[in-house]
């Protein structure tokens, strides 16, 4: 039996999380979800246990299509805003793996500025 590999892209930032399965070339997407379809309270769309469910809901509709095996890459908002993925990366991964997918890597791919744009605020810094 031949493997069918896919890549979850896992975007985590303090206010939600979205787990998106496309094919290996990227261009195809096999599943989505996001924590808006998990919970219809906006205060946990970015909690680990929405990100658990969230990634379990996209892994399902993925087996369904018939992938066997998943690259992962998480992301955080990057840029100009926080470079450090929110609160349900982990247990997405975790709920990624725990659900029969051969995990072949986790990569960051979070977008880091090389001296583009400014954070707003001015020079000084935003003043209250």
């Amino acid at each position: 039996m031949k493997e069918r590999v896919g890549i979850a892209h896992v975007f985590s930032s303090m206010n939600n999380t979205i787990v998106h399965i496309t094919d290996v070339s990227g261009s195809e997407t096999v599943a989505i979800a996001s924590g808006g379809m998990a919970t219809d309270r906006d205060m946990m769309k970015g909690k680990p246990f929405t990100a658990m469910r969230v990634s379990q809901k996209a892994a399902d509709k993925a087996r369904q299509a018939g992938i066997t095996a998943l690259h992962i890459k998480i992301r955080a908002p990057g840029g100009i805003k926080s470079r450090i993925p929110g609160q349900g990366a982990q247990p997405a991964v975790r709920a990624l793996a725990r659900s029969g997918f051969r995990i072949f890597s986790i990569e960051d791919v979070t977008p880091i500025p090389h001296d583009g744009c400014t954070k707003k605020g001015g020079r000084r810094g935003r003043r209250v």
